[in-house]
């Protein structure tokens, strides 16, 4: 309102200046009115766009049909022709428009001039009127200024549509970028928790089963006693040193890639050798042509391999045997593990895992989901029970 008034004040300035030429009588009064509300219309034509240009509007019709000749203060009128474009509604858009292009033969209509002639022999002056295309001229030279304001308004609408669209698309990007970032930091979360998972579960059941035997043997036979002892001090470091890796991620992004255990199929005989010691008999046999594999079927296979073994201890029940499998295919990888136990539990087939919280089974279908594999989770044929994981490669060359 500011700008727009002091606007205001330079159209009542000019709208009120005295003039010889000008109308006398009501008419001078009626002059001086619209000089004084125009400029007042023109000072909130921003807050209430559709009121004053439909004002402005009526006040200029109202001063051709009074025949009160424009004064300087008609300049306010090119201003209310932007404003309607600019600011107003459809509907005051449209009217802005029709005054423009109304308001060039009105004006010729109201003025009406004529052209005067001077003959030089006769030393007479002669008027008559302009023709029908010089009419046509003038006309469209008057109402060519309203045209080109209300084309200015126009312009300016649109490019504060389309500031406001680039905004607001600015900013659906910026919430589209922070529900990514909700789920990406999900993500990480259920990845680690399917790696502290299987991290905690095997290792602290081997130290479990380790400590029940030193305990069993610690009377009759202290060197087994101290065998086991040194069982569950390896298998704790190895744990924590694991443990330290994945909450290194939680602390800092920047060397996520560090610190995450990246076991493989090549660490499978040494998972095999822990679990042997823990007391469970475990085969393990390969087949195919080895190859390397991209790290995510790698840390996939050893984890499958590493609950299922987990599984085996918690429900396989006593003197029980366990197969390990890996068949390296032309376009896929097999991973079976079955063992000879007391066969399925409600809680294996739920998806019970070493923790009795239903992590174990749903961690392995997360796991073979991610590298678009399939699993197969059931009662092995003669008893027992039998996970068998098939991860997809691409052809071996």
């Amino acid at each position: 309102m500011v700008v727009d008034s002091a606007w205001a004040v330079l159209v009542l300035f000019l709208g009120v200046l005295p003039s010889d030429a000008g109308p006398v009588g009501w008419r001078a009064d009626v002059q001086l009115a619209v000089a004084i509300v125009l400029p007042l219309l023109m000072v909130f034509r921003r807050r209430r766009p559709d009121v004053t240009v439909a004002a402005a509007a009526a006040i200029g019709l109202a001063q051709v049909a009074l025949d009160v000749d424009p004064a300087a203060s008609s300049i306010a009128y090119l201003v209310f022709a932007y404003t309607g474009a600019a600011f107003g509604s459809a509907w005051i858009s449209r009217l802005a428009l029709a005054a423009g292009l109304a308001a060039g033969p009105l004006v010729f209509w109201q003025l009406k001039p004529v052209k005067t002639n001077y003959d030089p022999d006769t030393d007479s002056v002669t008027q008559h009127p302009y023709s029908i295309g010089e009419t046509l001229l003038i006309m469209t030279l008057m109402s060519t200024p309203f045209i080109l304001c209300w084309a200015w308004g126009r312009l300016t609408r649109v490019r504060r549509a389309y500031l406001v669209e680039l905004e607001d698309r600015a900013a659906r990007l910026e919430r589209e970028r922070d529900a990514q970032a909700k789920v990406a930091v999900a993500a990480e979360r259920a990845r680690i928790a399917r790696e502290l998972h299987d991290v905690v579960a095997h290792n602290v059941s081997v130290m479990i089963v380790q400590a029940d035997g030193a305990a069993y043997v610690l009377d009759n036979s202290p060197q087994q006693a101290k065998e086991a002892l040194g069982t569950i001090a390896s298998t704790g470091r190895q744990a924590l040193v694991e443990m330290r890796r994945l909450l290194g991620v939680l602390r800092t992004s920047d060397t996520a890639e560090e610190y995450v255990p990246q076991p493989g199929v090549e660490e499978l005989p040494e998972l095999l050798d822990q679990v042997r010691t823990a007391g469970l008999q475990v085969d393990f046999a390969t087949s195919g042509h080895p190859r390397e594999l991209p790290r995510g079927v790698e840390l996939t296979v050893y984890r499958i391999v590493q609950e299922a073994l987990t599984n085996v201890r918690k429900h396989g029940g006593p003197d029980v045997h366990a197969r390990v499998a890996v068949d390296f295919g032309e376009r896929e990888l097999a991973v079976l593990i079955e063992d000879d136990g007391r066969g399925s539990t409600d809680e294996q087939l739920t998806g019970g895992g070493a923790d009795g919280q239903g992590h174990g089974l749903i961690g392995m279908r997360e796991r073979v989901g991610m590298v678009s594999g399939s699993l197969d989770v059931g009662p092995r044929p003669g008893g027992g029970f039998r996970i068998r994981a098939v991860l997809p490669l691409k052809a071996a060359h």
